[in-house]
C-alpha cells in the first residue's frame, strides 16, 4: 500500500528535496524542525510542520523517540531520516516498526550490521567483494605493531563504528602504529562510545568511489552507476561527478557487480551506497564500506540515470518493490556537483552563520541546484554549514567542468562566506582537468599552495 503522510525528519537543502519528491507522488508531507528552523523552506512547503524542541540538535533532530512520538501524532505512515542525524541509527526503524510506521530506508538489523566496519568487512568478505588487505581487529597496541609489519607500511588504523575521519589515523612505521593505536582508540571512545579498531593497507594514490544502490528488500538489487567522490578535506566530500573518469569499463563492470553481490547478499532494502577505495597505480579496488541511507551526493546519479532516487525511495518504502529492472538503466554523459557551504576558505574553513543578503543562483539547461536557501534567509550557527549543491550534467566530462566553472561564476552570495571560490580554483586546476587527483589531493597540493599564496 502506497505511503499516506510522511514524516520528514530532517532540515535543510534534503528537507525540501523530499517533500518535493513525496508532493510528486500525492504524499502529504509533515517536516519536524527545531525551533531555529520554523521558518525553513520545507517548512513553508510542506503540508504541516511540527516543532521539535530548541534549537539544540540533541534536543530535537537527534531525539529518536521524539521524532518517531511527533510522527505518530501526527498520523504519518512513513518517516523519512534524509542523511546525517538518525539516518544510520537501528533505534529509529525500529521505534518506527513498533508504532506501525514505514522507515524509508534498510531494516535496522541490516544498518547495525554495515555500520559496524569489522562486521561490513566480514559481511563484503562472504560475498566476495575485494578488501584492502588488512586485518579485521587489533586488540593492543602490540597487535598494531605486529599487524603494521605483516601488513606493509604505510598502514590505516580505523574505528569500526566510525565515519568522518574520526578514529582514524596513518602510521608509517611500527612506533606509529603503537601510537597511532592509542590515538585512535581514544578518539573512536570519545565520538562514538566504542574504542574496537581494525588495520588496512593505507593506498596513497587513492580515489575515492561508490555505486549507488537501490534493493527491494528481498535480494533484488539494481545499480544506478558509480561516482568519483576524491575531492576532500578531513575525509569531507567537496566535489563529486558521476562516472568515474579514471576507470576502465571492465574494472567499472567489476565493481557494480560486487557492490550488487553484496546488498543482495543481506537482502538490502531501499537506497544504498557502497563505497571503495580505487588504488590506480594497482587498477584495483576495495570496499571501505556501505552507507545504508540516501547520499549528499545522490543528484549526479540522477543527472546521468534520469531516475528520482528519493521517488523511488518512497514507493519501496510503501510496499511497491522496485519500479525498474537494470536494463532500464541507461546512463549518459557527465555529471558533477559542487556542496556549497557557508565557510571561509581563507580562514581554515571557518563557518560563516549569518543573514543572506544577496542570493543570485545560476540557471539553464543541464544545471541544477538543490537548496533551501533565498535572498534574507538566515543560516543558523548550530548545524551543518551547507547551504546547497550545484550539479551540472553534459555529454562529457570537459564540457561538464566548463558548464560548471560559468555556473559558478553566475553564482552570487552575499552577506556570508562560501566556498564558491574554491570550487572554480579546484575545477580550473590542472591536475583536476586532468582527472589525475587523488584523496588527499586537496589538501596535499592545492590547499599548501593557495597558503603559500595568501602568505606572500
Amino acid at each position: 500500500m502506497a505511503l499516506r503522510r510522511l514524516f520528514v525528519a530532517n532540515r535543510g537543502e534534503i528537507a525540501l528535496r523530499i517533500v518535493r519528491a513525496a508532493q510528486a507522488l500525492n504524499i502529504e508531507t509533515v517536516v519536524a524542525v527545531s525551533e531555529a528552523d520554523k521558518d525553513s523552506a520545507a517548512a513553508r512547503l510542506a503540508d504541516r510542520s511540527v516543532v521539535l524542541g530548541p534549537p539544540s540538535a540533541a534536543k530535537s533532530y537527534l531525539d529518536p523517540r521524539l521524532v518517531v512520538h511527533a510522527a505518530r501524532e501526527t498520523g504519518c505512515d512513513g518517516l523519512h531520516p534524509g542523511y546525517g542525524f538518525l539516518s544510520e541509527r537501528a533505534i529509529l526503524p525500529r521505534l518506527c516498526a513498533q508504532n506501525g510506521i514505514a522507515f524509508v530506508g534498510p531494516e535496522p538489523d541490516v544498518i547495525e550490521g554495515l555500520g559496524d566496519k569489522i562486521q561490513a568487512r566480514t559481511m563484503a568478505r562472504a560475498a566476495g567483494v575485494p578488501l584492502v588487505p588488512g586485518c579485521d581487529e587489533i586488540a593492543t597496541a602490540a597487535d598494531a605493531r605486529r599487524e603494521g609489519d605483516r601488513i606493509g607500511y604505510p598502514v590505516l588504523i580505523k574505528a569500526a563504528a566510525g565515519g568522518g575521519g574520526r578514529g582514524m589515523v596513518i602510521a608509517n612505521n611500527a612506533d606509529e602504529a603503537e601510537a597511532g593505536f592509542q590515538r585512535a582508540s581514544a578518539e573512536a571512545v570519545a565520538a562514538f562510545g566504542d574504542g574496537t579498531l581494525f588495520m588496512e593497507r593505507f593506498v596513497p594514490q587513492a580515489r575515492h568511489v561508490e555505486v549507488q544502490l537501490m534493493g527491494d528488500g528481498n535480494g533484488r538489487v539494481i545499480h544506478f552507476g558509480e561516482r568519483d567522490c576524491s575531492v576532500q578535506r578531513r575525509y569531507q566530500k567537496l566535489i563529486e561527478e558521476a562516472p568515474c573518469a579514471a576507470m576502465p569499463d571492465h574494472l567499472r563492470q567489476q565493481l557494480h557487480a560486487s557492490a550488487v553481490a553484496l546488498a543482495a547478499s543481506v537482502n538490502y532494502r531501499n537506497a544504498g551506497t557502497c563505497e571503495f577505495l580505487f588504488d590506480v597505480l594497482r587498477q584495483e579496488f576495495y570496499f571501505i564500506e556501505v552507507n545504508a541511507r540516501i547520499q549528499v551526493e545522490h543528484p549526479v546519479s540522477e543527472m546521468i540515470s534520469g531516475f528520482d532516487l528519493v521517488q523511488e525511495q518512497l514507493r519501496i518504502a510503501g510496499g511497491a518493490g522496485l519500479s525498474l529492472a537494470q536494463d532500464q538503466v541507461s546512463l549518459s554523459g557527465h555529471a558533477i556537483e559542487c556542496r556549497i557551504n557557508a565557510e571561509d576558505t581563507l580562514r581554515d574553513f571557518l563557518p560563516s552563520p549569518g543573514r543572506i543578503t544577496r542570493w543570485s543562483a545560476p540557471e539553464g539547461e543541464g544545471i541544477r541546484l538543490d537548496s533551501h536557501m533565498s535572498e534574507g534567509a538566515m543560516i543558523p550557527p548550530f548545524y551543518d554549514s551547507m547551504v546547497g549543491k550545484l550539479i551540472v550534467h553534459a555529454a562529457t566530462r570537459d564540457a561538464a567542468i566548463d558548464k560548471l566553472d560559468a555556473a559558478l561564476a553566475e553564482f552570487h552570495v552575499e552577506g556570508i562566506a562560501t566556498t564558491i571560490g574554491l570550487h572554480r580554483e579546484i575545477i580550473n586546476h590542472p591536475d583536476f582537468r586532468a582527472n589525475t587527483i587523488h584523496t588527499r589531493w586537496l589538501e596535499q597540493v592545492l590547499l599548501p599552495a593557495r597558503q603559500a599564496e595568501k602568505a606572500a
